[in-house]
């Protein structure tokens, strides 16, 4: 007790004593408070992008994981530098050509900074200046600049800016994705999207590389009230959304060098105009190319530095992807002339691969299977617009062409043509659609024609007894064709619609010339398939090969030169030009429409140098098998749609024939060689007038004689469809038997009397035609007329003779387009036919109220007013 005492007692002293002290001692003076505020910690991009998933590559793109929205992070390095543009589609309405694996626009832009802003700017490559010229100082002065984006920074450092990305990847800024409507043609008549909902539009996918960025979106478009429905593929009208990819891509930096345009060759290009050239050709196009370099610069045949590769999609079918890949290597044969080996490489896709085929990195062919395909293959690729170099390609096959067995359900009767000869259909057809779509239209329909040569050629192997094992080569062939073509085109290469034309009927089914040389100059044409009736004489139903233009073409694209013998060493390739089996002609020479084009060698569906004994070969095939269809194709239990399925297709192989047969009368040969070639050769030749006279008398005898259908007979009875559900309403169901073979013989007049063609039958008179209009005129007359003028006349030559009158009576009655030679030959063609019809022999009531219609219209046309 007394020791706690004691310890309380010191502690108690011990406080008081420092009390004590502490009063004794002064006041210490406190320290002045901290008055300053302190700077709040810079933020950082972090701060910014905290919600968002970061995708890293040539642009950095960040995705909000809760909104979905995008932000963008442009480095200053990139700034002022060029980026190409590529956009794809990859789902959405064919009738748009909105469908998977559709390259659309293709853009070289800048990106600068202005102020608080970034904006985003096209750069015009049409123009070259030469930098020696003065004129270059004022070089793009009046090219507008072209700003199509433009957003404010919402945040710097020192490496880049940040801007919000929404506006540019989820809109129609990049790619104009709605057609345009064109204004003439009430909106009813197509299907077309509604206006764009940002609400139901959004970002759905991102990818970014090194090199490239890709931003897949889903765009919406709402239409309330859609006059027009579109087709089964259109889930609902109202509501329709596609899915667009956006690729930005580096310009590649490389010692690519671009290769100059040579008409001659056949190579798509970049066109550029040298407004500093004092020259009537003041061009500097390039063609679009791979960029290939040898391993050994040395070697005269070397492999490549990297070769052009291709994966075959695992949406091919299985039992095809051998063949695919077959055929893709058969290109290298053309390579090897150019001085490289193994340039183009093939590799199948794993079934199990996790890379998507829609990145750019990779070159594809797919298999697509579409309710309304737009086209039977593409092969389109993109390339920097600067410089021609092709970056990316793939290839879409669909699968009803290039089934074993394609479908019967896209080829339906033709409709009725009442026409006269100056109206063109294919213009006619294509003011339906919307403006920015003509060049679609045109680029894709004529793949259908590949569709319907192989199902009419189909058909016509099995007519003429092919057995399986023939029936598989003949879809082999096909496939190594289809694989080919499209593949030449993803290599720069364009349509070649003259080289079906370098062998004679009887050469092209020879096997010993075929297998060296091909059965045409270039698998880039859209030949007639080569079916022979009498099968022992059977040689290639399609070419399996590269054919002599396609070496050559390569040759000239990519071999490779010292810089100081180029020129001289692709004037000398290119002056071979008038080899006969490197004839070329593209799309814009040929004659598949009424009026287009002057070189009937030029053209779709043809084959051979003598397209006349050709096409009479085709017609008697047609007409000694058409009376088998119903026993060859009739079976127990189905129904007859397949019986007109393919009369139909054998139809169309004779109006393929009347086509290009009439495309001769009024026929100019076309050589784009230059002046001092090789050859004694002149740019143009009149199709000599015997052989145009030899075409005539072949229509006369196969399209407008009266006994022309006579084999069609015993089958019209049988042409029916298979009803299904409700689909005969608005139309009955009996064949229309005379629409359908009325429109052979009016492909055939149309083309003869199209005011282009009789105008320049006209002028080539200057050069060396010696058949007139007025002989033209006057044949056509006795070929339609003349026949059963002593007898009736049937309900196809009715059809002919009026149309024909009536097309007569249009020249002359036309206030623009016809020349007077075609009025005058016209109107003396009118009196003669009257004259004609004041001889006739009118047994029954039908043919006497038929002439006398025809001699109402003539009077009425020819009275004076």
């Amino acid at each position: 007790m007394k020791k706690q005492f004691a310890v309380a007692l010191s502690a108690l002293c011990l406080l008081l004593g420092n009390e004590a002290s502490s009063q004794a001692k002064p006041a210490a003076t406190p320290a002045p408070a901290d008055t300053t505020k302190k700077a709040p910690p810079k933020p950082s991009i972090n701060d910014k992008v905290k919600s968002s998933k970061k995708h890293a590559g040539l642009f950095t793109v960040y995705q909000d994981t809760a909104t979905g929205s995008v932000q963008m992070f442009i480095r200053k390095d990139q700034l002022e530098k060029e980026f190409i543009y590529q956009s794809f589609s990859l789902s959405g309405p064919t009738s748009l050509f909105l469908n998977q694996s559709m390259h659309r626009s293709t853009l070289l832009f800048k990106i600068r900074k202005s102020f608080d802003k970034l904006e985003f700017s096209l750069v015009n490559t049409n123009f070259y200046y030469d930098p020696n010229n003065a004129v270059s100082k004022s070089a793009n002065v009046d090219v507008a600049e072209s700003v199509f984006f433009a957003d404010k920074v919402s945040f710097e450092d020192s490496t880049g800016y940040l801007i919000t990305a929404d506006a540019l990847f989820v809109s129609e800024k990049l790619d104009p994705v709605k057609p345009l409507p064109n204004p003439t043609v009430p909106s009813f008549m197509f299907f077309n999207l509604g206006g764009y909902n940002p609400t139901k539009s959004k970002v759905s996918g991102l990818r970014s590389y090194p090199n490239n960025t890709d931003v897949i979106v889903d765009l919406a478009y709402d239409n309330p009230a859609p006059f027009n429905q579109g087709g089964k593929d259109i889930t609902d009208a109202r509501y329709i959304r596609i899915k667009l990819q956006h690729s930005f891509i580096e310009v590649p930096k490389n010692d690519y060098k671009p290769r100059k345009d040579d008409p001659r060759i056949g190579y798509f290009s970049q066109e550029v105009d040298d407004l500093t050239a004092n020259t009537y050709t003041p061009y500097k196009d390039v063609i679009n190319r791979w960029h290939l370099k040898k391993k050994d610069p040395s070697a005269a045949v070397s492999e490549p530095v990297e070769p052009i590769t291709y994966w075959v999609e695992n949406t091919t079918p299985v039992e095809y992807r051998q063949t695919i890949v077959e055929a893709g290597l058969k290109w290298n044969e053309a390579f090897e002339k150019a001085g490289y080996k193994n340039a183009v490489q093939m590799k199948i896709m794993p079934d199990d691969a996790t890379w998507d085929p829609a990145d750019i990195r990779y070159n594809v062919i797919r298999w697509v299977s579409s309710m309304y395909p737009s086209y039977g293959a593409i092969g389109p690729s993109f390339v920097n617009p600067k410089t021609g170099q092709i970056l990316g390609a793939d290839i879409t096959i669909e699968w009803k062409p290039a089934a074993l067995f394609p479908g019967d359900a896209v080829y339906t009767d033709r409709t009725a043509l009442s026409i006269t000869p100056a109206e063109d259909a294919t213009a006619a057809f294509e003011k339906m659609l919307p403006a920015n779509l003509h060049n679609h239209w045109k680029n894709c329909n004529i793949g259908k024609y590949v569709m319907q040569q192989y199902a009419a050629g189909f058909a016509m192997a099995q007519l003429a007894g092919a057995t399986s094992e023939e029936e598989k080569e003949f879809h082999k062939q096909f496939l190594y064709y289809l694989v080919m073509h499209e593949m030449g085109h993803t290599l720069g290469l364009n349509h070649n619609m003259k080289a079906s034309s370098i062998l004679s009927p009887s050469e092209v089914h020879n096997k010993a010339i075929t297998s060296k040389v091909g059965l045409m100059g270039s698998v880039m044409d859209y030949p007639s398939v080569n079916v022979a009736l009498d099968k022992t004489k059977q040689g290639d139903y399609y070419t399996t090969k590269v054919g002599p233009y396609d070496v050559w073409a390569i040759e000239y694209g990519y071999s490779e030169f010292a810089a100081n013998e180029e020129d001289a060493k692709l004037s000398a390739i290119a002056s071979r030009s008038n080899e006969p089996y490197l004839t070329f002609g593209n799309d814009a020479d040929d004659m598949r429409s009424p009026g287009n084009g002057i070189d009937p060698r030029v053209m779709v569906n043809d084959m051979s140098s003598d397209m006349v004994a050709y096409a009479e070969d085709r017609f008697k095939f047609v007409n000694a098998t058409m009376p088998k269809l119903l026993s060859k194709f009739g079976k127990t239990g189905e129904s007859y749609a397949g019986i007109r399925g393919r009369y139909n297709l054998l139809n169309f192989e004779r109006r393929s024939m009347a086509q290009a047969v009439a495309n001769y009368i009024g026929g100019v040969y076309v050589d784009r060689s230059f002046i001092g070639q090789n050859g004694d050769s002149k740019p143009y030749t009149v199709v000599p007038a015997a052989y145009q006279k030899k075409a005539m008398d072949l229509l006369v005898k196969y399209v407008f004689a009266p006994n022309a259908f006579d084999a069609d007979a015993q089958l019209f009875r049988y042409l029916q469809l298979q009803r299904r559900g409700y689909n005969f309403f608005g139309a009955t169901e009996d064949p229309k038997l005379q629409n359908n073979l009325f429109s052979n013989q009016v492909v055939a007049l149309q083309t003869m009397l199209n005011p282009v063609t009789l105008s320049r039958i006209s002028n080539s008179s200057l050069y060396g035609n010696t058949y007139s209009v007025a002989d033209v005129m006057t044949d056509l007359a006795n070929g339609i007329f003349k026949a059963d003028i002593a007898g009736a006349v049937n309900l196809y030559r009715q059809n002919l003779q009026t149309e024909f009158v009536k097309g007569a009576i249009g020249i002359i009655e036309s206030k623009t387009g016809y020349d007077n030679a075609a009025r005058s030959a016209a109107y003396n063609t009118l009196r003669k036919i009257k004259t004609m019809l004041g001889t006739a022999v009118s047994p029954n009531e039908q043919t006497k109220a038929h002439r006398s219609m025809l001699v109402f219209l003539i009077d009425k046309a020819l009275a004076v007013k």
